[in-house]
C-alpha cells in the first residue's frame, strides 16, 4: 500500500528530489533494520546414525520484525558455535526464517551418542551485501543420535570348558556370556541364548548359565559338545556360536592322576621325567600344605643301587684311596680259601656278596691280619642288616679280633646289638695305666632298614668317626676302660662272629652276624678322606629334577646322600604339581643293568586347623632300564710270529704284542631311515683286566718267562701279575694305557734250542667279566740256524693293510724290537768233525753249481746278444735309429752274472707264487676260523706261509 501511495503523490520537482536523496537514504538504513532476529531459547533434536537431517524439536525457525522490509527482515544465516559438533544449519527460507540442522558426515552412535551446541541466526543487514546485519540470542541445541541394530553378538570367550561330577545335578555348570557393540540398550543388549545341539541334556537360561537336566554317567558318556548361540533385544543372531566342552569326571576321590605305571628308559638319554602328566586331585578342599616322598627302591641292583661293579682294588684307585688296604672277605681262591665256606650272591651285576645267617663264620689267616694298627686305620664294608629276632637280641659280629687260646679278650670288633652299632677299642698298655676310651655307640635307622648302606669307620684316637653313605655321625655314647695287659697269647682275627678261644671246654665260634657283607676292608696307618669316601660308595643312579632354578620358591625340596628319596614341601597345590612334573630318573653309566626299578609316591595333606583332612593313596610305579647296546670287544693284530732262536734269548726278549689293537663296538639302530638299519659304531670305555695265557706246557721257569717293565704302569690304574700260566694285568683304565702296557709285554727264553713254537691267548673283559674281549691267539715259531736266513716275517697294520718285508738273515738280530744295536749275536756251536766234513762236501757242490750256472749264464747272454743285433738289422728297414745312443756309465758297477741268474730265478718264482695266490683269493671270510662269531666284524686272518724255500707268501685279509 505504500508503494501505491507513493505512486498517486504528485511528483515533486527534479531539483528538489536530488537534493532530499542523501537524507532520506540515510533515514531509511535507520528504519529498515531496527529489529534483531529471534529463535527459541533451546532447541532438542533427534538424528538416526547413518542419516543426515537431524528432527528439532521446536522446528527451527528465526522471525525478525524487521520483516516484510527486504533485507532487514530477512534470515540470511544460521551459525553454529563449536567446530567439534559435526553439524551444520542450512536456511531453507529466508523470508519465512525456516532452517534446517544437518549432519556433515555420518554420525556414529557407538562412537557419540549425544551431542551439544551453540546455534544463532543472521538476519541479511539492510542491503544486498549483508551490511549492518543483526544476530539473535544464543541458543542451546541438544541433539540425540539414535542406534541402528548394525552389530551381531559376539562371545567373550572362543571356547568355553567346565568339568562336572558324575550323578549330581548342577544349577549351573558354567556361564557363556556374549556382548553386542550397538550403542542403544535395545540393541546392545543380549536378550536370549539358545542351545542349537540337539538332544543334549544342557539348558541354558537367558544369563548364559548352563545346567544339566539330568544326571550324567562317567561310564556312559565322558564329553560332551555342545553350541550355544545369542540374540541381542532388536532380535538379530550372533554369526558365531560358541563351542562348550563339559567334561564328566568319575566320583571324586582324591589322589594322583595322569600318571604312568611304566616308565621305559633308554641307556645313555640322561635324566627322563618320570610323571610329565600327573597331578594332585583333593576335591576341591582348602589345603594348608602338601608333603610328597618320591622314593627310587632298587635294593634288588647290586648294593642297592646300579654302580659300576669293578673290584674293590680298582675303585679304590679310581677313587684315589691310599694303598695297603686289607681284603678280608676276598673271593675264594686257591690263596684265599678262608672265604670258600661262605655263602656267597652274585646278585644282578657280578657283585660278590656274602650272607650271613647265623651259622657262618671265618678265620682270616694270621699272614694277611695287619699287625701295625696305629692310632690312625679305616675299616670300611658295605653292610645289609635288618632287626634281629627275638627280645633280647644277642651281638651279631661283623669283625672280631680276640684271644685265640687260653682268654677271651676281644682286642676289637665291630658288631650290631639292637640296632646299635658297636665299635671297640682295647688298647694295650703303653705309657699309662688310665681310663680310655674303649666302646663307640651309633643309633641309626639304616643298621636295620634291610638297605645296603656303606660304612667307613676312622679312627684317630681317641676320636672315632662314622660315615654312613658318605654323611658322617659322632657317637652318642662312649664307654671307657682299663687298657689289655700285655701277654704272650696269639689273637685270631674273624668275620661274621667271634673266635671264643679261652674260658670255655671247646673253642667255638660266638656272636654269629646276621645279614649280607660285601667289601669288607682294613687300612691300617691312614684314615680316609671323606671325598673318597663318597666316591667309594657314589650311586649312578638316583632321582633328578629337571630345571632347579625353574621350581617356585615356595616349595622345599630335600634328597638324601644317596639321591633314592626326594621329599617336597609346599603350602600351594599348583606349585606341587608344577615340581612333581620335574622329577626324573637318570643313570650314568655307560652300560646300566636292565631291569625294573620301583618307584613309589607318598603324600600327606593338611588342612587349615586340622592335621589330616584328606587321605591320598600312595602310588607305585616301574621305571623299566632297558637293555643297553652290547660293546664288542675285538683284539686284532699279527697271529704268526716267526723269529730267529737268537731273539728270544737276547737281553730284551721277544715283543709278543708289539702291533696289537683292541676296538670296542656297539651296534646301532637307524629308525629316522626310510627302513629300519643297524650298522656298527665305534665306541670308547674302560677295560678291567687282560690276560695272557699260555696254551699248551706251563712256562719253565728255569728256561722261560713272560716279562713287564714296572715303570710301563707308571701314571696308570694297572697293575700286573705273573705266574707260570700267563700274566695277568688287571684294574680300571682305558683301552688304549692297556694296549699300550700289553705291547710291552716279552717273551724271554734262554735255551731256545729246545724250544719249536709257543703259544698264547689274549682275553680282556669290561665288567668284571659282563663282556669280554675274543680269543686272541698268538702263535710263535722259533727259526733255528738252519732256518733263520729263509723266514718271512709278516707284520699286519691295522685295519686295512698288511705289509711284508724280507729281511737278510745278516740282519735280522739288528732289525727286531727285541734287540739293542749294540749288542752281538749269539755265537754258533762248534761243529763235529762229521758235520765238517758234510758242510764241507756241502760247500764243494754249491761251488761246482755256481761255476755251471756261470758258463750257462755266459752262452745265454751271447745267444741274447746274436739274436738282438739281427733284430736291429730288420728294424734298419722301417726307422731311422741315428739319433739313437746308449751311453754306459764306466763308474757304474754292473750287475754280475751269478746276480742276474737268481733274479731271473726269483722272477719265476713270483710267477708260481701268483698262481697260488689265485687258489688263495678263493677262500672268503665266512670260510675263515675267525668268522664264527664275529657277525658284524671281520677279524684279519693271515693265511699259513707255504713251504716253498726263499720264495715270498702273499697273506690275504678277509673283511
Amino acid at each position: 500500500m505504500a508503494s501505491v501511495a507513493r505512486e498517486k503523490a504528485p511528483a515533486p520537482a527534479l531539483g528538489a528530489v536530488t537534493q532530499l536523496c542523501p537524507l532520506i537514504t540515510a533515514t531509511a538504513r535507520e528504519h529498515l533494520n531496527k529489529h534483531k532476529p529471534w529463535i527459541e531459547t533451546s532447541y532438542h533434536g533427534v538424528i538416526t546414525e547413518n542419516t543426515h537431517v537431524v528432527l528439532l524439536d521446536p522446528p527451527l525457525v528465526a522471525l525478525d520484525k524487521d520483516a516484510p522490509v527486504p533485507y532487514a527482515g530477512e534470515i540470511c544465516a544460521f551459525n553454529i558455535h563449536g567446530l567439534e559438533a559435526p553439524f551444520e544449519a542450512v536456511v531453507l527460507n529466508g523470508t519465512s526464517g525456516e532452517g534446517q540442522l544437518r549432519a556433515r558426515g555420518l554420525v556414529d552412535c557407538e562412537l557419540q551418542k549425544e551431542y551439544t551446541f551453540i546455534i544463532q541466526a543472521h538476519d541479511c543487514g539492510s542491503g544486498p551485501g549483508g551490511t549492518e546485519g543483526k544476530k539473535s540470542h544464543k541458543a542451546v541445541v541438544h541433539i540425540q543420535v539414535n542406534d541402528v541394530n548394525e552389530f551381531a553378538p559376539v562371545f567373550r570367550e572362543a571356547r568355553y570348558r567346565a568339568a562336572v561330577t558324575e550323578g549330581k545335578i548342577y544349577d549351573s555348570i558354567l556361564q557363556v556370556e556374549a556382548t553386542d557393540q550397538d550403542c542403544s540398550p535395545q540393541y546392545s543388549q543380549i536378550c536370549n541364548y539358545q542351545i542349537t545341539t540337539a538332544d543334549s541334556p544342557f539348558a541354558i537360561d537367558r544369563n548364559g548359565n548352563i545346567r544339566n537336566t539330568e544326571k550324567l554317567s562317567y561310564e556312559r558318556q565322558q564329553q560332551y559338545e555342545i553350541q550355544v548361540t545369542a540374540w541381542d533385544c532388536g532380535q538379530k543372531r550372533a554369526l558365531v556360536s560358541a563351542p562348550v566342552r563339559i567334561d564328566v569326571k568319575p566320583v571324586c576321590k582324591p589322589g594322583w592322576q595322569g600318571w604312568n605305571k611304566r616308565v621305559d628308559y633308554e641307556p645313555g638319554t640322561g635324566s627322563k621325567q618320570l610323571f610329565p602328566k600327573m597331578h594332585l586331585e583333593t576335591c576341591g578342599g582348602p589345603l594348608s600344605s602338601v608333603r610328597t616322598t618320591v622314593e627310587l627302591q632298587t635294593s634288588h641292583i647290586g648294593k642297592g643301587c646300579d654302580r659300576e661293579t669293578y673290584s674293590e682294588k680298582s675303585l679304590q684307585k679310581l677313587c684315589g684311596a691310599s694303598s695297603g688296604s686289607t681284603d678280608l672277605l676276598p673271593a675264594p681262591g686257591a690263596t684265599t680259601n678262608w672265604t670258600a665256606s661262605l655263602v656267597t650272591d652274585s646278585g644282578r651285576d657280578s657283585d660278590l656278596i656274602f650272607r650271613f645267617d647265623g651259622r657262618q663264620a671265618a678265620k682270616v689267616p694270621d699272614w694277611l691280619v695287619p699287625q701295625n694298627l696305629t692310632d690312625q686305620f679305616t675299616i670300611a664294608t658295605w653292610m645289609k642288616h635288618g632287626p634281629s629276632p627275638g627280645l633280647r637280641a644277642e651281638k651279631e659280629t661283623l669283625l672280631c679280633n680276640s684271644d685265640k687260646t687260653e682268654m677271651n679278650r676281644h682286642h676289637y670288633s665291630l658288631y650290631v646289638h639292637n640296632c646299635r652299632l658297636v665299635f671297640l677299642l682295647r688298647r694295650d698298655f703303653t705309657q699309662v695305666d688310665t681310663f680310655r676310651p674303649a666302646e663307640y655307640h651309633w643309633k641309626l635307622e639304616q643298621i636295620c632298614d634291610k638297605e645296603w648302606h656303606y660304612y667307613v669307620i676312622n679312627v684317630e684316637f681317641p676320636v672315632v668317626t662314622l660315615y654312613v653313605d658318605g654323611v658322617t655321625y659322632d657317637p652318642y655314647l662312649v664307654t671307657d676302660d682299663w687298657p689289655i695287659h700285655p701277654s704272650q697269647i696269639d689273637v685270631q682275627l674273624t668275620v661274621g662272629a667271634c673266635w671264643q678261644g679261652g674260658e670255655v671246654a671247646k673253642p667255638r665260634f660266638t656272636q654269629y652276624f646276621r645279614g649280607s657283607l660285601s667289601g669288607l676292608t682294613i687300612r691300617p696307618g691312614k684314615i680316609e678322606s671323606q671325598k673318597v669316601i663318597s666316591c667309594l660308595q657314589a650311586c649312578k643312579e638316583g632321582l633328578d629334577i629337571n630345571s632347579l632354578e625353574s621350581l617356585d620358591k615356595n616349595i622345599k625340596f630335600h634328597f638324601n646322600p644317596a639321591q633314592s628319596i626326594l621329599v617336597m614341601e609346599g603350602e600351594d597345590l599348583e606349585n606341587i604339581n608344577a615340581a612333581v612334573v620335574k622329577v626324573s630318573y637318570i643313570n650314568s653309566r655307560q652300560f646300566p643293568t636292565p631291569g625294573i626299578r620301583r618307584v613309589h609316591i607318598s603324600t600327606t595333606v593338611q588342612c587349615f586347623g586340622e592335621d589330616t583332612c584328606l587321605s591320598i593313596p600312595d602310588i607305585d610305579a616301574v621305571v623299566m632300564v632297558l637293555q643297553p647296546s652290547e660293546p664288542r670287544i675285538t683284539i686284532a693284530g699279527v697271529e704268526q710270529l716267526r723269529r730267529p732262536a737268537v731273539d728270544l734269548s737276547g737281553s730284551s726278549g721277544l715283543d709278543l704284542f708289539q702291533d696289537l689293537h683292541i676296538a670296542s663296538t656297539v651296534t646301532r639302530t637307524d629308525s629316522a631311515a626310510r627302513y629300519w638299519q643297524q650298522f656298527l659304531e665305534e665306541i670308547i670305555h674302560n677295560l678291567d683286566y687282560c690276560d695272557i695265557l699260555v696254551l699248551g706246557e706251563e712256562l719253565r721257569p728255569e728256561a722261560e718267562s713272560l716279562q713287564l717293565d714296572r715303570s710301563s704302569l707308571l701314571g696308570m690304574h694297572l697293575d700286573a701279575t705273573n705266574s707260570t700260566s700267563g700274566m695277568s694285568i688287571y684294574g680300571v683304565d682305558s683301552m688304549s694305557n692297556y694296549e699300550h702296557v700289553i705291547r710291552q709285554v716279552r717273551y724271554h727264553h734262554w735255551l731256545p734250542a729246545t724250544l719249536t713254537q709257543r703259544r698264547f691267548r689274549l682275553t680282556c673283559s669290561e665288567l668284571n667279566g659282563r663282556y669280554t674281549s675274543n680269543e686272541f691267539k698268538l702263535e710263535i715259531g722259533v727259526l733255528h740256524d738252519s732256518e733263520a736266513g729263509e723266514h718271512v716275517n709278516y707284520m699286519v697294520a691295522p685295519p686295512q693293510y698288511m705289509q711284508m718285508v724280507h729281511r737278510p738273515s745278516s740282519l735280522q738280530h739288528s732289525l727286531y724290537p727285541g734287540h739293542k744295536n749294540d749288542s752281538p749275536p749269539h755265537p754258533p756251536s762248534l761243529p763235529s768233525p762229521v758235520a765238517a766234513t758234510v758242510v764241507i762236501v756241502m760247500c764243494i757242490a754249491a761251488l761246482v753249481v755256481v761255476v755251471v750256472l756261470g758258463i750257462y749264464r755266459i752262452h745265454l747272454t751271447h745267444q741274447q746278444e746274436a739274436k738282438l743285433v739281427e733284430t736291429t738289422k730288420e728294424a734298419d728297414v722301417a726307422w731311422d735309429d741315428s739319433a739313437l745312443s746308449i751311453t754306459v756309465n764306466p763308474m757304474e758297477p754292473q750287475a754280475s752274472e751269478e746276480e742276474e741268474a737268481s733274479e731271473e730265478d726269483e722272477e719265476e718264482d713270483e710267477e708260481e707264487d701268483d698262481d697260488e695266490e689265485e687258489d688263495e683269493d678263493d677262500i672268503t671270510s665266512a670260510e675263515s676260523d675267525d668268522s664264527e662269531e664275529e657277525v658284524d666284524v671281520q677279524l684279519p686272518r693271515i693265511h699259513q706261509p707255504s713251504k716253498r724255500g726263499n720264495n715270498l707268501d702273499k697273506a690275504t685279509i678277509s673283511y
